[in-house]
């Protein structure tokens, strides 16, 4: 799914408008028609407290105010219009409100929260995502702190109230804490930034049915990956097809005392439709590898404890080296070798990382078309610490294009920075994937993926995206607390069945 930066969304709208035609007044109708029917879903039989302001977010929030009371939710609204200006279709859904007897308090340039039960549900509809400032010292302000005061659940219309669309570093003015954000359409970008999700909580798109003429035609580097757009991407498997054309990888992994990183990447290539996968470890971790993964052969390291030789990667269509390395002189010297001297597209996970860190100009020697899986702390080993996750995201994009390698940065909203420019923000996942050995699998994924045939981007992509899928998959059964990484590998095969089958196991 491609969305846009929030000047963009503006003119979506306005197109929206002139060419299905509707008018904005009814489009707004629709948006308000969506976001109640969410809230329903979420929070039936509560009682509604709806804060509104004097723009075309604040209409949305009397529009659905007006939905709830016609549904026979106890609604009370406060209108906050400090300059007596309210925009055209807030006033027009002003209007609607008032003719159905729904308790509407009108406040200007002062503000007292009233006291609230509870179990009421805030609808905060005081700015969307055209804001452009923080709010500060204001009537706003005073709403805002109200409603975090409160105690009571908040959903967010769009956006979380104070929240900018992109960019909120340095963060100087107080914004809404949604229990959840229902946001149009599309996600906004700052609502997928970590530094973000005390804020937004848990996020939910709604299709309100803006042009996708518009979409296609209008170029935008931010994608959100769905479903769809995986499935696309599954190359078929023909009937005479052999292990051969599902190509060879090979994967360097383990040390003394980890080679179950070893097994978590290999197991997990082995799950993703690799044709014929190599492990390449030191002596001491043979018999456990063999042992484990009997589908797969291993390369003997001549050291016993740590990786330490040079490679011959010819014949392998993609390699991949960090998971459980260590970071031994030995190790070091022998990836630097692996670098220099593999012509296939290289996977660089976990402590290949952490030695790539010490030597920041390795990073060109890298192959066209290697992928780099730093987590958030070995992304500011490699490229120095940054105020938030927005701005690690914008200052790596030239490093990609000019190393001609993707990098994907993992935690929630997995983000994949591609060579062209292009940001991929993955949709699944859940915390209970925040686990030792998590990161090993998504290396086996990638690895095979790029055996297969796959463009760097597309590998990381899909591999995001099935990784995620198997951790829920995993998560609904299991729960996220008790959740390990090899949970996540023994429901690889669900998840691939899910996405072969359009979303039938």
């Amino acid at each position: 799914m491609k969305f846009f930066y929030t000047a963009q969304v503006k003119e979506l709208d306005a197109y929206t408008i002139e060419h299905e035609p509707i008018a904005s007044i009814d489009l707004m109708e629709r948006a308000a028609r969506a976001l109640t029917a969410a809230i329903l879903e979420r929070y039936a039989g509560c009682c509604f407290a709806v804060f509104a302001g004097p723009g075309n977010n604040g209409g949305d929030g009397l529009a659905v105010a007006r939905m709830l009371a016609a549904e026979g939710c106890k609604t009370e609204v406060w209108l906050i219009n400090p300059k007596g200006k309210l925009s055209t279709d807030c006033a027009v859904n002003l209007e609607r409100l008032k003719s159905t007897g729904v308790d509407i308090t009108e406040a200007g340039s002062s503000f007292t929260m009233p006291a609230l039960e509870k179990e009421s549900v805030i609808i905060d509809a005081l700015f969307g995502s055209g804001l452009n400032m923080h709010v500060h010292d204001s009537v706003f302000a005073d709403v805002i702190n109200g409603i975090n005061a409160s105690g009571c659940r908040v959903v967010a219309v769009d956006m979380p109230s104070g929240l900018l669309g992109e960019n909120n570093h340095p963060l100087s003015g107080v914004v809404v804490s949604a229990t959840d954000t229902l946001t149009l359409h599309f996600p906004k970008l700052s609502i997928l930034m970590p530094e973000n999700a005390r804020f937004t909580g848990n996020m939910s798109i709604l299709d309100i049915g803006l042009s996708q003429e518009w979409i296609d035609k209008e170029p935008s580097p931010l994608h959100f990956t769905d479903e769809k757009e995986i499935t696309a991407l599954l190359k078929p498997r023909t009937k005479h097809a052999h292990k051969g054309d599902f190509g060879r990888a090979l994967i360097v992994a383990g040390s003394k005392g980890m080679a179950g990183a070893s097994v978590l990447a290999a197991r997990a290539a082995l799950r993703s439709g690799v044709g014929l996968l190599t492990v390449h470890v030191p002596a001491c971790n043979n018999a456990i590898v063999q042992t484990s993964v009997p589908e797969a052969m291993t390369s003997i390291d001549s050291n016993e404890c740590c990786f330490s030789d040079n490679i011959d990667t010819k014949g392998f269509d993609a390699v991949a080296a960090g998971p459980g390395l260590g970071k031994s002189k030995e190790s070091e010297s022998a990836l630097l070798n692996l670098i220099r001297n593999c012509n296939t597209p290289l996977v660089i996970d976990a402590d290949a990382l952490n030695i790539l860190s010490r030597h920041n100009d390795w990073l060109k020697l890298l192959p066209k078309g290697s992928i780099i899986t730093p987590h958030p702390g070995e992304f500011e080993r490699l490229f120095g610490k940054s105020p938030c996750r927005y701005h690690s995201i914008m200052s790596v994009r030239t490093t990609a294009r000019d190393y001609d390698i993707t990098i994907l940065l993992k935690g929630a909203y997995t983000t994949i920075i591609a060579p062209d420019g292009n940001l991929y923000f993955n949709s699944t996942g859940n915390p209970g994937m925040a686990t030792g050995g998590s990161g090993d699998v998504l290396t086996g994924i990638i690895v095979a993926l790029l055996a297969q045939g796959h463009d760097s981007t597309e590998a990381a992509r899909i591999a995001a995206y099935v990784h995620g899928l198997a951790g829920d998959l995993a998560a609904v059964e299991l729960g996220e607390r008790a959740l390990t990484a090899g949970d996540i590998t023994a429901y690889l095969p669900k998840a691939w069945k899910l996405l072969e089958k359009g979303g039938r196991l």
